[in-house]
């Protein structure tokens, strides 16, 4: 697995093992949770560094330090959950009668936004296949302030050149927002690449064992930094210290658990690949059209835990499928650490038209699985069990990640 950038040259695995580790005598070995709404001052006019934990918490902190820490970057902003950290960053640099282009295979809460909140603020946005550089170039505008990609994308896994899209950004004075939340800081550096912010919802990998919502904003720009942390005292969005305290707890072995989540996830992308019952599957490695150049660039060393796919029979097979799956449980989620299954056309992606979603891939046949720290023959075996059950026929399969 490739290193990260990090304080002191650490690689991730020790920077992230020693987060919040006290140094002094007497220190707690943990960093303790300050679950306390309020702080005292010692006289009117204080300055104390923390004075109310709508607008900042000790607890909350030490995770905003680690999250920039990972990213060779000041303190990140904290928030209640990745919509939060999003929303927030679309009315930290949006007005009136400004433009964003948007990659047209996103999450579905971003695709909401985007079309049915900020429309009434007079915000408009396009969506293009970021994939492929000319029609980012055609979609700017005089106007156009942000371009929005994920990558790899919710659900199918597409893969934007990150550093090719910033530059096209930055020449027309825009920035470049990258929703990294599937590989984390861990598998991939959007800051690195070019982009100017790094977006997550921690409630997945990062946190890692479903118990904690939250979401961040990263940056290495000190104003960009500010301007987040004023809107969020605006509208209330901070993560609850607890929520932080997991969080922080989560991230220490968030190397460890990534490194092994990928690995499985590459066997047994291969594996459902080679079977007769499925007709597409989508995973970096396997894609036929994804440039292996591009994603050796731009991941570490892996490709992450999500798979998606696709089998014949469409809906009907989907359904008795998922429903016959004994370890794989049936949610709305990725990045736990057990592995996890969802048909994104009535979960994920629901508010998201028919047209639109089918226009991206996302088929009523989908599914996404979500590895886990099982054993990968476990899982192969509930996936083997499951694909029994539902006796579908053959169909041809299509290793790509975009089929349009």
């Amino acid at each position: 697995m490739g290193h990260l950038s990090a304080p002191l040259g650490l690689d991730p695995d020790t920077l992230c093992a020693g987060l919040g580790i006290g140094g002094g005598d007497g220190e707690p070995l943990v960093t303790p949770l300050i679950q306390s709404t309020t702080f005292c001052r010692d006289k009117v006019g204080s300055n104390a560094p923390h004075q109310y934990s709508r607008v900042s918490n000790p607890t909350v902190a030490a995770l905003e330090r680690a999250l920039g820490a990972l990213e060779n970057a000041p303190p990140a902003v904290a928030f209640a959950t990745g919509l939060a950290a999003e929303t927030a960053l679309f009315l930290s640099l949006l007005n009136s009668g400004d433009h964003v282009v948007c990659g047209r295979t996103v999450y579905g809460g971003t695709t909401r936004l985007l079309q049915q909140l900020l429309p009434d603020f007079g915000i408009t946005t396009t969506f293009v296949d970021s994939t492929d550089l000319h029609p980012v170039r055609l979609a700017i505008r005089p106007s156009t302030r942000l371009v929005f990609i994920e990558t790899p994308a919710n659900p199918t896994l597409d893969i934007t050149d990150i550093r090719s899209v910033a530059d096209i950004a930055h020449a027309a004075g825009a920035l470049l927002a990258v929703d990294n939340t599937f590989l984390t800081p861990i598998l991939q550096q959007p800051l690195d690449l070019g982009a100017d912010i790094s977006v997550y919802s921690t409630t997945k990998f990062i946190e890692g064992h479903s118990v904690a919502l939250g979401g961040s904003l990263v940056s290495r720009d000190p104003t960009l930094l500010e301007r987040f942390r004023f809107i969020r005292k605006c509208t209330g969005a901070i993560q609850t210290p607890f929520n932080a305290w997991l969080t922080l707890n989560g991230l220490k072995t968030l190397p460890l658990r990534l490194r092994r989540q990928s690995e499985s996830a590459e066997i047994i992308a291969r594996w459902l690949a080679d079977r007769d019952e499925i007709s597409r599957v989508y995973y970096p490695s396997l894609s036929i059209c994804t440039s292996r150049s591009l994603i050796e660039r731009q991941h570490l060393g892996f490709h992450g835990a999500v798979i998606s796919f696709e089998l014949t029979g469409g809906i009907e097979s989907a359904r008795r499928f998922a429903e016959s799956l004994e370890r794989c449980a049936l949610v709305e989620h990725v990045g736990s650490v057990s592995t996890l299954i969802t048909h994104p056309a009535s979960m994920t992606h629901a508010d998201i038209s028919v047209d639109e979603r089918l226009d991206v891939g996302i088929t009523d046949g989908l599914l996404r699985l979500s590895i886990g720290l099982e054993s990968p023959g476990a899982i192969i075996a509930d996936l083997e069990r499951a694909l029994a059950s539902v006796n579908v026929g053959r169909g041809e399969v299509l290793t790509c990640a975009a089929t349009h």
